[in-house]
């Protein structure tokens, strides 16, 4: 018999890949440290891409509404820990089949609520707090939140204990040259945004690095930064290629690429644009400099939200005011100063290094609630 624990996350897929893919590292990871995991997604098609290869110990299920016949997996492998991830409502007749095996046998699963990542000082008081269940076939139960974050008083960041060995042995002009992509020294710069007002600028910004410097070569992800990137360049006139013969700035665009080809994206450029949350992390893991383009709320939300953030970060003015700009709440892009920012992301990763990962966090606060259950 498997006496592995059992871990059922739930993952409502909104838009941009971001929840997917922070649940998708999750259950890697902690598949990766004795853990039986099924996620329950209701649009599983980004892993094609994502992880191809799937994962030992993890179990994708359809998330349909109802469950039908994937329900009856609760009687062979009995949920033990239930995470619903980033606020979705777990679906009723799941949570009703728990009820009733707690009523059968006494054992109900620790049950998490995920949340959002952010570094407001809000969050620290938040993290592993109790929410009651009033109602419902699990009433008298307990949630627990559970928040990612930056300090030690939160539940840390998601991190493979292998990554800093896996990053000493990257090779950046062979996995370049896997990629098609022949690389003569120029400046990398990666691009992964939505729609970021200042693009034209930045290209512009390029193009003159481009020129009085070094050549640039510009790494575009797939999808709305691809076509953001298109539109921009539509009717764009570039300089004419330098002395040697190079253009001052070249456009190379990227395919989907697994998640351990966009950690190497990222540990290949000098300079990363990234968005949403679980980009925004790997590139803090990575060490280069970075621009984050935080996703946008109706209510404006962000920006308290980014400017927390770029306090964790001890950000120099001129990342700050380009965050400002690149996030649409200035005008004009300051030039970068890549060895200040890099200096500041790999002072960064230094401290966040210190403190233990979320998976890590999470499975230790699951064994405490368990020890302590009747």
């Amino acid at each position: 018999m498997d006496h592995r624990p059992q871990w059922d996350i739930f993952c409502k897929v909104i838009d941009n890949h971001g929840d997917i893919g922070v649940c998708w590292r999750l259950c890697a990871q902690l598949a990766a440290r004795g853990q039986r995991v099924r996620l329950w997604v209701d649009d599983a098609s980004a892993l094609h891409w994502m992880a191809p290869e799937g994962c030992d110990g993890v179990t994708v299920l359809p998330w349909l509404e109802p469950l039908g016949m994937n329900i009856l997996r609760l009687e062979a492998a009995p949920c033990e820990v239930l995470v619903e991830a980033f606020g979705c409502d777990i679906a009723p007749e799941f949570i009703a089949a728990c009820a009733d095996r707690e009523r059968a046998t006494g054992q109900k699963p620790v049950w998490i609520n995920l949340e959002y990542l952010s570094a407001e000082p809000w969050v620290e008081r938040c993290h592993a707090l109790p929410s009651p269940v009033q109602r419902g076939p699990a009433a008298g139960w307990t949630k627990w939140f559970f928040y990612p974050g930056f300090t030690a008083a939160t539940g840390g960041l998601l991190r493979e204990s292998t990554l800093a060995a896996r990053q000493a042995a990257f090779d950046r002009k062979t996995w370049l040259a896997g990629r098609g992509i022949e690389w003569n020294g120029e400046r990398l710069v990666s691009l992964f945004c939505y729609e970021p007002p200042a693009l034209a600028q930045l290209l512009d910004h390029l193009v003159q690095v481009g020129t009085t410097d070094a050549p640039v070569r510009l790494l575009v992800a797939a999808g709305r930064a691809t076509a953001a990137v298109q539109t921009a360049v539509h009717d764009k006139k570039w300089p004419q290629p330098n002395q040697d013969g190079r253009e001052p700035l070249s456009i190379s665009y990227l395919p989907w690429l697994r998640q351990d080809d966009f950690d190497h994206l990222l540990w290949a450029c000098d300079l990363n644009f990234v968005r949403g949350e679980d980009s925004v992390v790997r590139a803090l893991w990575a060490g280069q400099a970075f621009v984050w383009q935080i996703y946008p709320q109706a209510d404006q939300a962000h920006q308290a939200k980014l400017h927390a953030f770029l306090d964790m970060l001890q950000a120099p003015p001129s990342l700050r005011q380009f965050h400002e700009v690149w996030n649409g709440l200035q005008t004009e892009l300051p030039a970068p100063e890549l060895p200040l920012w890099t200096g500041c992301a790999r002072a960064a990763r230094q401290r966040l290094q210190q403190q233990p990962d979320l998976a890590t966090q999470l499975l230790d606060f699951v064994m405490q609630k368990q020890a302590l259950a009747p």
